[in-house]
């Protein structure tokens, strides 16, 4: 078994949040939340991580992070491209969006050939989620026969907006469905959605994804026919903003029984910054864990 690759999407745009957040200083030492998650992957284990970048941001993303973390770990960067679709599609004029995180995931499909996990470069998921994750990889991963770490619902909302999850379903320790909802808020009792001009409250406990997945690199295979068929339709419908995500490509293939997916719950906060008024806490979060001493001040040195 080939050594478990840590893979990390960084190529949004964040327009919520107004600018590239995904290098956003957020530590007391001049750290991102990209920081942090590479740190725990180090400690779990992690040799290498992919970086899933736009090209025009790399210069950024060395100056700000790879040059100091090399000596750690293994650093190489794959680069999302606008114009890597399937043949028959045309980029409509205009677009500059990427077309989503299934997308990006395929990105890495000429560069890997080792299990790995995928995670997004502005949310925290703390130490026992790499652990977690890193173990599954190792041990238990197999073609179609992958995993997640899920959270639960309620402690992945923001106080400034509403926020898109998947939603998920299990059946003996395996995930039987998930749904991609949009406008998830907090309410008075708890998470609570948008349907039909109505708020309708979330069960409490509900598991959701914060996209923190383990595969084979079969998957690539399974999400280039699923992103195939997604985008000749999708490209007519709405040119500029469609896009498609992992959460929903998994949908597909555990509906379709052609996956299986281990849930792995996560017993650390997660948190993020979906927009700006989000980073305070976050700021405040991340100092309180080095007061702790789960942090050194410097994680590089």
């Amino acid at each position: 078994m080939k050594e478990p690759v840590l893979v990390i999407l960084a190529a949004g745009m964040g327009s919520r949040y107004g600018g590239l957040k995904q290098i956003d200083t957020v530590g007391s030492n001049g750290e991102s939340i990209i920081d942090f998650s590479i740190y725990d992957a180090i400690r779990a284990g992690f040799k290498k991580v992919m970086l899933i970048i736009r090209e025009e941001h790399e210069e950024a993303f060395r100056r700000s992070l790879t040059d100091k973390i090399e000596k750690k770990i293994e650093v190489e960067f794959v680069f999302q491209s606008l114009n890597d679709v399937p043949e028959g599609i045309e980029v409509p004029e205009g677009r500059v969006k990427p077309w989503g995180t299934t997308h990006a995931l395929m990105a890495c499909r000429n560069q890997l050939d080792a299990p790995f996990m995928i995670c997004n470069a502005d949310d925290y998921y703390g130490p026992d989620a790499f652990k977690k994750m890193y173990n599954f990889l190792k041990n238990e991963a197999k073609d179609d026969e992958y995993g997640m770490v899920g959270y639960m619902l309620e402690n992945t909302l923001t106080d400034h907006g509403t926020v898109t999850r998947g939603v998920c379903e299990s059946e003996n320790g395996c995930l039987s469905a998930i749904t991609e909802i949009q406008k998830i808020r907090k309410g008075e009792h708890g998470a609570e959605y948008e349907q039909n001009g109505e708020w309708v409250q979330c069960e409490p406990g509900t598991l959701c994804s914060m996209n923190f997945w383990g595969f084979t690199p079969k998957i690539f295979e399974e999400c280039e026919e699923i992103f195939k068929a997604f985008i000749g339709e999708a490209v007519k419908e709405n040119p500029m903003k469609c896009e498609h995500v992992i959460p929903t490509a998994v949908g597909d293939l555990v509906r379709d029984k052609k996956a299986q997916v281990k849930i792995m719950a996560s017993t650390d906060k997660w948190f993020g910054v979906t927009y700006k008024e989000d980073k305070p806490s976050v700021v405040a979060n991340l100092q309180n864990y080095k007061d702790q001493g789960l942090y050194p001040f410097d994680l590089w040195k």
